[in-house]
């Protein structure tokens, strides 16, 4: 089977922070062996698996899989698999409880997973507001967000296995008395640098929000009524905040426990950093990704291979539940009970290009669910089957499931940010942020990503050259640019050329059949009005989204990726010369 080539920054990226390295740090292996290595790892941990010939054939599945780049499982699993560590999950939710004791066993276990690779998730809205009662001392609660800044010192301390820094999301019901100090509490941008925070509102307070209505404000502590809000007003502040600083983003939380798999088992009060898995105090899950980029032949999708890789994918994540070894006693005993795992997609918007299709069309729309609908098909019967050999999860009998089933959930949209490098493709569903753009990694590295398919499509029309891309690296959008082709144009579409609308209703259609939640980032031009915010957080609760993020161009100092003034080399920062085929720094030979 012949693969793929790997480009220059995936290598770059493996060599950073996935290949292993001997005690000197040298490096001990290449990309194929990483992922003989994770492929042999999974195989071999199926107990059921018996015969030396089927764990082969399993491994060598896995490994085509990902060599293909075809499926890419989350980061942890990369580093961690095959190794001492063996900690191979990336999503953790961890209960805060409403005392000293309880605040820091939650400080200590998150930075036990960071310290392992995963991402924590923690909802802060049992502790009591600031100002209340500490009764065992006579003094003055300092109230959540407090505390929070407790985990976020913590975080800092700890470099995730050595190559990732701990994320975490913080969550505040909308009805606790802090809410506004938590609204507002990355407004300083060196505060709770480690956090994502979301404010979990409720169907009440969004339609309190639409007719102007007063809501109540509940003590955690005592369920007392402590004052009322205009939920109007407030949503307007968190509008505001999100517009200058990209947080706080919204968390649906009835809508997540209407459709919460095993709500016997527990109410979901939190997710994971992202907010693409919500989570059960002290869970995990584990997450793998398919590269829709290549199920794609000559322009159309090749559905036979999709589910191919589907049931591959969660025969994969499954057996990555045996494989891995748990930081904490308790998410070991939570995660075996409902093996939940998050199969999701990358690569969408290059997927819609071969196809033909413009990101953000109704067309779009309709293929979002279809491909989403055939993978929910394909990984429930795939579960089905592996239940029949191994049994369904434990909790099922406390669950909403009727049939055998070997994992409590199935899918999950991760925004993919590394893995997708690694694949070579677009990340997430995200549209493409721009055609030329830089992302900033950890340790100050800078990733120059020209996209692929656009020169594939420019060599094609001959109108491939070095002082085109220079021109495109300049701008976020290339539909002013008359030198391209205006059928390439309608189909390279960039975030900021399509409408906020058009974005959350591609996030709703995978949210639709999706049994976790979806992770999109709402790219808004720097342009847009706090109003517009609102009405987009609006959009997305009735389109039944399970959460909301937005991002204004510019809001954030040291955003992930820019789009630069001059095409520089990623290594060393010289100029970039344009060669057939591509671009070669003058100084250091990286190649894009």
């Amino acid at each position: 089977m012949k693969f793929p080539p790997l480009s220059n920054n995936s290598r770059k990226i493996l060599e950073n922070r996935y290949l292993l390295r001997d005690r000197e740090g040298i490096l001990a292996e290449t990309p194929d062996e990483l992922f003989r290595r994770v492929a042999r790892n999974i195989a071999t941990c199926d107990g059921t698996i018996e015969r030396t010939s089927v764990v082969e054939s399993v491994e060598d599945r896995f490994f085509k899989a990902m060599r293909s780049l075809e499926f890419i499982p989350n980061s942890p699993t990369l580093m961690n698999a095959g190794t001492e560590l063996q900690q191979l999950s990336a999503c953790f939710v961890l209960p805060v409880g409403d005392s000293i004791e309880s605040i820091y066993d939650a400080v200590k276990w998150s930075a036990i997973i960071h310290q392992s690779g995963g991402g924590t998730g923690f909802s802060f809205s049992d502790l009591r507001p600031s100002g209340d009662t500490v009764r065992s001392t006579g003094g003055i609660a300092s109230g959540p967000v407090s505390f929070m800044k407790v985990f976020d010192a913590a975080t800092e301390a700890i470099k995730q296995g050595g190559r990732r820094r701990g994320a975490s999301m913080g969550i505040l019901r909308v009805d606790h008395p802090d809410i506004s100090e938590f609204i507002r509490a990355k407004d300083d941008i060196k505060s709770l640098s480690n956090f994502n925070i979301s404010v979990a509102v409720t169907d009440e307070f969004m339609e309190k929000a639409i007719k102007e209505d007063e809501y109540e404000l509940v003590n955690p502590r005592t369920d007392e009524i402590t004052g009322t809000k205009n939920a109007a007003d407030v949503l307007e502040e968190i509008s505001e905040s999100a517009w200058r600083t990209g947080d706080p983003g919204l968390i649906f939380i009835d809508e997540v426990n209407r459709r919460n798999p095993a709500p016997l088992l527990g109410h979901i009060k939190a997710t994971n950093p992202c907010g693409e898995v919500p989570l059960l105090p002290f869970e995990a899950c584990v997450l793998g990704s398919i590269n829709l980029n290549r199920m794609t032949e000559q322009g159309e999708m090749d559905w036979e291979r999709l589910d191919e890789i589907t049931r591959t994918g969660v025969r994969f994540l499954d057996g990555a539940i045996d494989a891995s070894r748990f930081p904490l006693i308790q998410t070991e005993e939570v995660v075996k009970g409902n093996r939940k795992i998050g199969l999701g997609v990358m690569g969408f918007a290059d997927c819609l290009i071969r196809m033909g299709l413009v990101y953000g069309s109704r067309e779009s729309q309709e293929m979002a669910k279809r491909v989403i609908g055939n993978i929910a098909s394909s990984a429930q019967k795939e579960s089905a089957s592996i239940a029949e050999e191994k049994g369904s999860f434990p909790n099922i009998h406390m669950s909403k499931v009727s049939a055998p089933q070997r994992n409590l959930t199935l899918l999950s949209i991760a925004p993919t940010g590394t893995i997708s490098m690694i694949g070579g493709c677009s990340s997430g569903i995200e549209p493409l942020y721009a055609i030329s753009y830089t992302k900033h990694v950890l340790e100050g590295e800078h990733l120059r990503e020209v996209n692929p398919l656009f020169m594939e499509f420019c060599k094609e029309r001959g109108i491939f050259s070095e002082e085109l891309i220079r021109k495109v690296s300049k701008r976020h959008s290339i539909q002013g640019m008359r030198e391209i082709p205006e059928d390439i144009r309608e189909l390279f579409v960039t975030a900021q050329d399509i409408s906020p609308e058009a974005q959350v209703r591609i996030q709703a259609a995978f949210q639709e059949v999706v049994d976790n939640a979806v992770s999109k980032t709402i790219n808004l031009p720097s342009s847009v009005t706090e109003d517009e915010i609102s009405e987009i957080f609006h959009l997305a609760h009735n389109l039944r989204c399970k959460g909301i993020t937005v991002y204004r161009e510019g809001s954030k100092p040291g955003q992930v990726l820019t789009v630069e003034e001059h095409a520089l080399c990623p290594i060393c920062g010289s100029p970039i010369k344009g060669e057939e085929g591509g671009f070669t720094c003058r100084s250091c030979g990286h190649i894009l």
